[in-house]
């Protein structure tokens, strides 16, 4: 009779949400022969293969699919009676996903104090805007990530709700006074960027996209030299910067949100994301 090793697991698991095998070796602490290795003995227990080449990696088969789900279950079973023995803790390693503006305003002090609380497990944070998160925790690339909503949306799920600020390198910046205003904008498809735009355009104001990047320290770095102003959430507006009002348009607020890839989160997953959203709801404006 076979067995299902729970470090075969692990590894499977790894693999399957990184697309590489070296970067999930570097996870689970192993080689990467030694993660290969367990690979075969994994696909030699299914009888079939359950991960295929490609040219940047290697993805799940169709049987490779069917194993995840089980083994997602089978993982965070064990993870949550593990974590109820006494004196076992917390241990194991998240993949969390986070805007960079969410990164740089709310998170230093955070992942600090939840590495003080639960010193055995690993955070791995993926920095990308909201519409490349999503696709990530679909794919179970992720564990969980704070996703930003439009301000329109209610609910329980929306924990904190952020404003969009203009911001310049001066309180006054010269460029105001131009027919034609030069922004620094996030890519065409972000919550930031849409609100910038569609401001802009309902104020009749004329302007141009003089810089785009889903970098915010590219972004910021361009407002720094006065060539354009760009678009925050006043939480992130770094103290060398200004935040902007008249003669610029009013931008409006967003929600932001805990998106989880599984239904039935482990018990690491679950904590850290508890302890995130206490965070934010605590945060005063």
């Amino acid at each position: 009779m076979h067995v299902l090793d729970i470090l075969l697991l692990r590894s499977f698991v790894a693999v399957s949400r990184t697309g590489s095998v070296s970067v999930a070796a570097r996870q689970v602490g192993r080689t990467q022969s030694a993660v290969s290795m367990q690979m075969r003995r994994l696909e030699a227990i299914a009888g079939q293969p359950l991960l295929r080449r490609t040219g940047t990696g290697v993805e799940l088969t169709a049987a490779g699919d069917r194993l995840l789900i089980h083994a997602e279950r089978i993982l965070n079973a064990h993870d949550d009676a593990l974590s109820l023995l006494p004196g076992s803790g917390l241990r194991g390693a998240i993949t969390f996903g986070c805007p960079e503006d969410y990164l740089t305003a709310f998170f230093p002090g955070l992942l600090q104090g939840f590495g003080e609380r639960h010193a055995d497990v690993e955070i791995e944070v993926v920095c990308a805007p909201t519409v490349e998160l999503k696709p990530l925790l679909q794919r179970r690339r992720l564990d969980l990530a704070l996703v930003s909503l439009p301000g329109e949306e209610t609910g329980e799920h929306v924990i904190r709700r952020e404003s969009f600020v203009w911001v310049g390198s001066e309180a006054e910046p010269g460029i105001l006074n131009r027919e034609v205003i030069p922004l620094a904008l996030s890519a065409p498809d972000t919550l930031d960027h849409l609100a910038a735009r569609t401001a802009m355009d309902q104020a009749g104001r004329a302007y141009r996209i003089a810089f785009a990047s889903n970098s915010l320290a590219g972004l910021l770095a361009v407002t720094r030299s006065g060539q354009a102003i760009s678009v925050v959430t006043r939480s992130a507006v770094p103290p060398d910067l200004f935040e902007l009002e008249d003669p610029l348009p009013a931008l409006p607020e967003i929600g932001i949100s805990l998106a989880y890839a599984s239904n039935r989160p482990s018990a690491i997953v679950r904590a850290f994301g508890d302890f995130v959203e206490n965070h934010l709801r605590n945060i005063s404006d």
